[in-house]
C-alpha cells in the first residue's frame, strides 16, 4: 500500500499514470474508451502544478481500482470531472457509457455543487468547522449511492497528495475540510486505510509542529521500535506453531500507530508520546473465525494481558462491519497491541464496503450508518481507574536501590511501582529508569534481585493512562489522586470562566468575589454540580443587588439558567445555545471528562485534558456548564419487506424522518440487486411496538420488531 501511494504521489505524466492504472485493473475496451474520452475532454487543461489535468482523474481511477476492481466505478472515476470542467453533458455520458456510470458521475458533480453552497470559501477568515459539519450532513443525506462516496474519497486522497502546489492558506483549509468531512465518512464506510492516510495528511498541514514532534520521535527510535516488533513477532510465531498452527495457516503483520491517532491519544489522555501504550502493534491473520480465539488463548497464556484493554469485535462487530479481537499484552520491556482477525475480516477492515466489490466476500449484509450523530463508545479515561485488584496471595519479589536498600514488591510489579514504593514524589516525577545499569522503560516488569535506579524530572509527570499498567495499590492510588487533582484544577479554572460568562462580569471580579466569600476550596464543583452552580450564581446576584448595581427584576430576567438538551448533552445556560460542535484536536468520546466553550450560539466541546482546551481556559474564553446526557431514546430492530419498486428504501427513510425516527443502522439483504428485505436499527420516542408497526405499514411490511430490552428473550 505504501509503495502504491508513493507511486501515485510522484506521478505527473499521462503515460506513467496509464501504466499505474493498468497495473491495478486489466485493460479492456470499455475502460480504454473511457480513458481516451477523458484525455480528449481534458485536452489543454492543466493543474496548478503545471501537469496535464487528465493525470488527476486517471490516478483517481487507479486508486479506485486498487480498492474495488469495479469496472463501473473505475470508468466513473475517469470521467468524474468532465461534466464539471468541460462541455460534456450527463446525457453524453449516458449515451456513451450507460446509465449506471452516468448516475455515479452525476452524483460526483452534485458533491461539487453542494460543497460550493455549504462551505465557507478558502479565502475567508471564518472558522471552517461549522460549515464543514453542515456540508458533511447534507452530503450524507443527499448521496444515495455509496459508490459515489468511495470515488469521492479516492478523489480527495489524490488532491491531498498534491496539495503542495497550492498556497499555505488553501492547503490548510482543504486539510481541515478533509479531516472534518472526508476522513469520518471513510471511517463510517469502514475503509480504514483511506481514513488513516487522509487523517495523517490533514494532520501534517494543520498541525505541522505537532506532526514533526511525532515524526522525529518515530524516526529517531525507528531501529529500536523495529527490533522490538521483530522480536515480538518471532515469539508469537513460535507460540502459534507450538499451539497447533502451521506456518502457512497464518500471517503476522507489524505496524506502528498512525500519526494522527497518536496525537489524539496524547490529547485525550494528557500524555506524551512515550506514554502511548499501544504505539507498537501486530495483526495476526488466520483462516477461520474459531482460529482467532485459539490464537487469542495462545497469546494470553504466554504474555501478560492488560485485561481492561481487551475488546471482542468479532462476537460484537462495530456498526460499520468491522470485526477484530483487540488485546494488549506485556512482553519483557514493552507493551504491544495485538489485533486478531481472519483474512476476510482483514479485507473488510481495510476496504470496508469496497471489499464487497473487490473481493466478492459474500457477506450477509452491508451495514451503513447513515447518521449525522456520531456514536461514541464508552471508552473513556474512567475505564483505566476500574482496575483488577491485586491478588492477596501473589508471590513477592525483592529488588534493591543503588545504595542496597531492599524493597519488597508483588510479582508483576514494574519500575514505576518501585518509584512509588520509594516515595510518592519520586513516583510522580519519575522520567526514566536504569535496571541493572541498563536504561529501560518505567513499565519494565521487575525480577527478583534487580538493582533499580530512578531518574526524576523537575516537575511531576501526569500519567492517567498508566494506572492499569502498575501493580501496587500505592502506585495506583497515588496516580489516581494526581489525575483527580489535575481535573480538579481544570474544573476550578473553568468555574471562573463559566461564572464570568453567565454573570456577564470580568474574571477578576469573579475571583475577588470567590476569595471574599471563602469559596476557593469548593469552586471546582461549579462545572460538575448544577445545584452548586445555581447556588453560587444566586449568591453572587443577591450580593450584587444589595450593592444596587442592578435592579432585582432585571438581574433575574437576564441570568436565568435554562436546561438545554442537545444531542447527547445537557447544557445549563442563560444563552440561547442551539448546537454542539467538536473541534478536531481531541474528539472526546461518550463519558469522557469534557469542557465547553461558547462560540456564538454554539457549544464547542473539548476533552478536559486537551492542550488546546487548556490554552483557551487560561485565555479566559467564555465557557458553558455541560454534561453528558444519560437519557436515550428506546431502540428497536426492525425486519421489513420493502415494496418491489425503485426508490422504495429512499421513500421509507423519508417516512421515518417525518416521524422523527432516528436511523442507527441499515442492513440490506445479501443480494442487493434482487432482495427487498431490509433490517434497520432505530431510535424513537414511540414506546409501543404495535403503534410503531402501524405507523410504518404505509411504506413497508414489518416482519418483526424487537426492542433493545428484549433482544435476548425467546
Amino acid at each position: 500500500m505504501k509503495k502504491f501511494i508513493e507511486k501515485i504521489k510522484e506521478c505527473h505524466d499521462i503515460e506513467e499514470a496509464k501504466n499505474i492504472l493498468f497495473g491495478t485493473i486489466k485493460k479492456n475496451p470499455k475502460v480504454e474508451f473511457a480513458l481516451n474520452f477523458a484525455i480528449k475532454s481534458h485536452k489543454d487543461q492543466y493543474r496548478k502544478s503545471g501537469e496535464p489535468y487528465v493525470v488527476h482523474p486517471i490516478l483517481v481511477a487507479a486508486i479506485v481500482a486498487y480498492i474495488s476492481h469495479d469496472e463501473t466505478m473505475v470508468i466513473a472515476s475517469l470521467l468524474h470531472d468532465v461534466v464539471e470542467d468541460t462541455s460534456v453533458t450527463i446525457d453524453e455520458i449516458k449515451s456513451n457509457f450507460g446509465e449506471d456510470v452516468a448516475t455515479l458521475v452525476e452524483g460526483l458533480t452534485k458533491i461539487v455543487e453542494i460543497r460550493g453552497e455549504s462551505l465557507i470559501p478558502s479565502y475567508s477568515n471564518e472558522k471552517l468547522i461549522t460549515s464543514a459539519l453542515s456540508f458533511r450532513k447534507i452530503l450524507l443525506a443527499s448521496i444515495k449511492d455509496v459508490r459515489v462516496l468511495v470515488i469521492k474519497l479516492c478523489d480527495r486522497l489524490h488532491n491531498m497528495l498534491t496539495l503542495d502546489a497550492l498556497d499555505e492558506k488553501k492547503r490548510k483549509r482543504i486539510a481541515e475540510e478533509t479531516l472534518v468531512v472526508y476522513a469520518p465518512i471513510a471511517h463510517r464506510l469502514g475503509i480504514s486505510f483511506l481514513k488513516n492516510i487522509l487523517e495523517d495528511l490533514s494532520f501534517y498541514y494543520i498541525f505541522p509542529k505537532e506532526y514533526k514532534k511525532i515524526d522525529d520521535f518515530l524516526k529517531s527510535h525507528k531501529q529500536e521500535l523495529q527490533i522490538k516488533l521483530n522480536n515480538f513477532i518471532d515469539n508469537v510465531k513460535k507460540i502459534m506453531v507450538k499451539n497447533g498452527f502451521r506456518y502457512n495457516e497464518f500471517t503476522i503483520i507489524s505496524r506502528i500507530k498512525h500519526y494522527y491517532s497518536i496525537y489524539l491519544k496524547m490529547q485525550r489522555k494528557g500524555i506524551s508520546i512515550e506514554e502511548v501504550l499501544d504505539l507498537l502493534a501486530i495483526r495476526v491473520l488466520v483462516k477461520h473465525k474459531i482460529d482467532c480465539y485459539k490464537a487469542l488463548g495462545a497469546i494470553h497464556l504466554n504474555f501478560k494481558p492488560l485485561i481492561m484493554r481487551f475488546k471482542d469485535y468479532i462476537a460484537i462487530p462495530k456498526d460499520n462491519g468491522y470485526q477484530t479481537i483487540h488485546t494488549t499484552v506485556f512482553d519483557n520491556t514493552s507493551i504491544f497491541e495485538v489485533q486478531i482477525r481472519t483474512f476476510d475480516m482483514h479485507k473488510t477492515a481495510e476496504y470496508g464496503v469496497a471489499a464487497h466489490w473487490k473481493y466478492k466476500l459474500g457477506l450477509d449484509s452491508i451495514n451503513l450508518k447513515w447518521l449525522e450523530n456520531l456514536q461514541y463508545q464508552n471508552d473513556n479515561i474512567e475505564e483505566f481507574y476500574e482496575l483488577v485488584k491485586n491478588d492477596l496471595f501473589s508471590e513477592d519479589i525483592s529488588v534493591f536501590s543503588p545504595k542496597g536498600d531492599l524493597f519488597t514488591l508483588p510479582r508483576g510489579a514494574v519500575a514505576l511501582d518501585f518509584a512509588y514504593a520509594i516515595h510518592s514524589d519520586i513516583g510522580h516525577r519519575a522520567k526514566e529508569v536504569y535496571i541493572n545499569k541498563q536504561k529501560s522503560t518505567l513499565l519494565t516488569e521487575l525480577k527478583n534481585g534487580d538493582i533499580v535506579k530512578i531518574v526524576t524530572a523537575d516537575k511531576p509527570i501526569l500519567r492517567c493512562s498508566w494506572i492499569d499498567a502498575v501493580k501496587t495499590s500505592k502506585a495506583k492510588e497515588q496516580m489516581r489522586q494526581a489525575c483527580k487533582q489535575k481535573i480538579k484544577e481544570i474544573n476550578a479554572k473553568s468555574a471562573i470562566n463559566i461564572l464570568a460568562s453567565e454573570l456577564k462580569v470580568s474574571q477578576e471580579e469573579i475571583i475577588k468575589w470567590i476569595e471574599e466569600n471563602s469559596l476557593l476550596q469548593t469552586i471546582y464543583k461549579v462545572p460538575v454540580d448544577i445545584n452548586f452552580f445555581k447556588d453560587v450564581k444566586n449568591r453572587f446576584l443577591a450580593q450584587l443587588r444589595k450593592k444596587k448595581k442592578i435592579l432585582p427584576f432585571i438581574g433575574a430576567k437576564i441570568i436565568k439558567l435554562k436546561e438545554l438538551l442537545l444531542d447527547n448533552f445537557i447544557i445549563y445556560s442563560s444563552y440561547n445555545i442551539n448546537s454542539v460542535e467538536f473541534d478536531y484536536c481531541c474528539n472526546p468520546k461518550m463519558g469522557d471528562e469534557i469542557v465547553a466553550f461558547k462560540k456564538g450560539n454554539s457549544a464547542i466541546i473539548h476533552h478536559k485534558l486537551c492542550e488546546k482546551a487548556a490554552e483557551l481556559i487560561e485565555q479566559g474564553e467564555p465557557m458553558l456548564f455541560i454534561a453528558w446526557s444519560n437519557s436515550r431514546l428506546p431502540r428497536y430492530k426492525l425486519l421489513v419487506s420493502l415494496q418491489n419498486k425503485k426508490g422504495a428504501l429512499a421513500a421509507l427513510l423519508q417516512h421515518l424522518a417525518k416521524l422523527d425516527i432516528n436511523v442507527v443502522s441499515i442492513e440490506l439483504g445479501h443480494n442487493l440487486e434482487y432482495s427487498n428485505i431490509c433490517e434497520l436499527e432505530i431510535e424513537t420516542n414511540i414506546s409501543d411496538s404495535e403503534t410503531l408497526r402501524k405507523k410504518l405499514e404505509p411504506k413497508a411490511k414489518v416482519i418483526e420488531i424487537t426492542g433493545s430490552d428484549d433482544a435476548y428473550k425467546k
